[in-house]
């Protein structure tokens, strides 16, 4: 992805979100933008407005972390934004090269070591499963394979929890709170664009999910970012009908750039009923593709 037009889009995004009532400024007449304006910005972060523009014009190779720390604080970036600046920073660098695994292996290459295998078959609470950045799903033990049932279903969606949220029908019965979904999908796919900016698997699923969603193509646009660490979302399966689930997110210390998701009921709700009923709907009749068409 060019750096510097997605330096240029997301420093006018941010500046855009803040008022000037929000950074302690007088708001004063006739603004013909929305937020403030570089001049703010700049003074905010203690540079030249020449060199602010500079800045929001995409040339941030070289730039200091002071200056970068500056620039976060006078946007009020949250923790996510920022390491999305830092990422973006490093690519225009080219210190990303040096920061990251010399070797960005395809889904089609890696293959998760038994012991990881092991360890998502011994969650049997809840859905466990292994995701990248580009939202594939690389491994999964069986409760997460009946819960993603309707994904697996269609071949089309490739194991991809993107694909399936925007092209897939049947996302938009599966998540009850479908455009949280949305939000949530896009910012992980568009914070993964920071720290990946030469990902061509990325490029291509972005390209083709711009060109076949309007409602991914406006949340593109928009370059939100964030952590997307831990939670509670709702869904409507197929099998067993709603369920209000929490779930965490962690990062692989020995697999950089994939996360471990575990979704978890509370205790004595019904949700906890309802993954108890879809594991043994699971258990009896399987999570192949038979099964998997039986919700359709």
């Amino acid at each position: 992805m060019d750096n510097q037009n997605e330096v240029r889009e997301f420093l006018t995004s941010r500046r855009a979100k803040i008022s000037p009532e929000q950074a302690g400024l007088p708001a004063g007449p006739r603004r013909r933008v929305p937020g403030l304006r570089r001049s703010e910005v700049a003074a905010l972060a203690d540079v030249s407005v020449e060199y602010y523009a500079k800045l929001e014009r995409g040339n941030l190779a070289g730039v200091s972390p002071a200056v970068l720390e500056a620039v976060a604080r006078a946007l009020q970036l949250d923790d996510a934004e920022r390491a999305h600046l830092l990422n973006l920073a490093q690519a225009a660098d080219g210190t990303d090269l040096l920061t990251r695994p010399r070797r960005r292996r395809t889904r089609d290459q890696w293959k998760p070591h038994r012991s990881l295998q092991w360890t998502l078959d011994a969650v049997t609470a809840g859905p466990a499963f292994v995701r990248n950045g580009r939202m594939d799903v690389l491994a999964a033990n069986e409760l997460a394979r009946a819960f993603y049932a309707d994904m697996y279903a269609d071949p089309r969606n490739q194991a991809n929890l993107a694909r399936f949220q925007f092209l897939d029908p049947a996302s938009r019965r599966f998540y009850s709170d479908w455009d949280q979904a949305a939000d949530i999908a896009v910012a992980i796919l568009r914070t993964e664009a920071g720290r990946s900016p030469h990902d061509k698997e990325l490029h291509e699923l972005v390209g083709e999910l711009s060109t076949r969603s309007d409602d991914f193509r406006t949340r593109w646009g928009a370059h939100n970012v964030r952590h997307h660490g831990t939670g509670t979302k709702r869904f409507h399966h197929g099998v067993v009908g709603d369920l209000t689930l929490a779930y965490e997110g962690l990062e692989m210390a020995a697999e950089p750039g994939l996360t471990l998701t575990v979704y978890t009921a509370e205790p004595g709700s019904p949700a906890e009923e309802g993954l108890r009923l879809l594991a043994s709907w699971a258990a009896t009749h399987g999570t192949g593709p038979a099964a998997e068409q039986s919700l359709r």
